[in-house]
């Protein structure tokens, strides 16, 4: 199975199932989602000092 070359104008689309958009929005989703509890767990343990 050969790997189906995409445009540069398509990388952005909201597509379901295992495309190169979905595993590229996939990716920002999980980065968000990492920083929004490393944040959190940051924020809790400065709070719990004071």
């Amino acid at each position: 199975m050969e790997p189906v070359p995409v445009g540069p104008e398509e990388l952005n689309q909201w597509k379901r199932g295992f495309t190169p958009q979905a595993e590229i929005w996939n990716g920002r989703m999980a980065m968000v989602g990492l920083s929004v509890g490393l944040t959190v767990l940051l924020i809790a343990r400065l709070a719990g000092r004071a």
